[in-house]
């Protein structure tokens, strides 16, 4: 009996402790969100991030709901859904016509459709004694397969030897979630809940150690020219909490191309035609993040 009292202790302790990380993560994109609401555009922001998110949330809940004994997962997945459906109205309050159609449908599709189809094949078709089991491995299945998005952030910071669009902080906190979340389900003996946080402790580890060898490192390879004006960072939570991040980028033309336009411009008026240097004309566009999720 008192080892079952210790395990229940450090699993109520370490749950704790992972909804505290977690709001915290899911409250990163908010200075995003203020930059929206003072713009009343969503510029070149997608939604389908909070979209993933909400549906991550959503699935975990159920899982919660349905599991005993997972006051927990239903605490931070609660707050998830909230929070998400938040992000997702000011979205699509602010967003253009059609950013606002191509949102409401993915949400339709998603937090709606594939929810419901999920609900009812688990309700009608799975038996009531292994229907806890089923959904679990439905929402493993779901963190695991996401994974795969931080890895493109993993390959640009060793192609291009920078960490400039993965924050230090923010691959701080998702490693201290996965570590908590991991030890929760370890403790209440769920592998639903600690397996997919196996991997997200090794993709963190993974992101900080990049981190520390490339924090000082300058690029030593320049990359093609962006013609969006919008990189997103994906940084991934397995329970509830998976987030992406858009970072805004301004790109800013060279001092050259407005003299080129000036003297195109005086050549027109004074009727001669406009000559080119012998040397080639290069642009340069200075990428700089206007946000930091954390």
């Amino acid at each position: 009996m008192a080892i079952m009292d210790d395990h229940h202790s450090w699993a109520v302790a370490f749950g704790i402790l992972g909804n505290i990380i977690s709001v915290l993560v899911y409250l990163a994109p908010v200075s995003t969100f203020y930059r929206i609401y003072k713009k009343k555009s969503t510029e070149s922001f997608q939604s389908l991030p909070y979209q993933v998110a909400l549906f991550s949330s959503m699935l975990w809940l159920y899982y919660a709901l349905i599991k005993k004994d997972a006051f927990l997962l239903i605490t931070i997945n609660s707050f998830g859904c909230i929070v998400e459906t938040i992000y997702i109205s000011m979205y699509i309050a602010y967003a253009s016509k059609n950013s606002r159609m191509s949102a409401m449908k993915l949400f339709v599709a998603m937090s709606v459709g594939l929810f419901s189809l999920i609900l009812i094949v688990t309700h009608f078709l799975v038996k009531s004694s292994t229907r806890v089991q089923v959904l679990g491995w439905i929402c493993v299945a779901i963190s695991v397969s996401v994974f795969a998005a931080p890895l493109n952030i993993v390959a640009r910071v060793i192609r291009t030897r920078s960490v400039e669009f993965m924050p230090f902080n923010l691959s701080f906190f998702l490693t201290l979630s996965a570590i908590m979340w991991f030890s929760y389900g370890l403790f209440i003996k769920d592998i639903c809940v600690a397996l997919p946080n196996v991997l997200g402790f090794i993709l963190g580890m993974l992101q900080m150690l990049l981190y520390a060898i490339y924090r000082n490192t300058e690029k030593v390879i320049e990359e093609k020219k962006l013609s969006e004006q919008m990189k997103t960072i994906v940084v991934l939570s397995t329970l509830g909490t998976s987030e992406f991040y858009p970072v805004a980028i301004d790109i800013q033309p060279d001092a050259n191309t407005n003299n080129t336009k000036e003297d195109k411009k005086e050549n027109e008026q004074t009727g001669e035609p406009y000559k080119t240097d012998q040397k080639s004309l290069e642009y340069s566009s200075d990428l700089h993040s206007n946000e930091c999720p954390v």
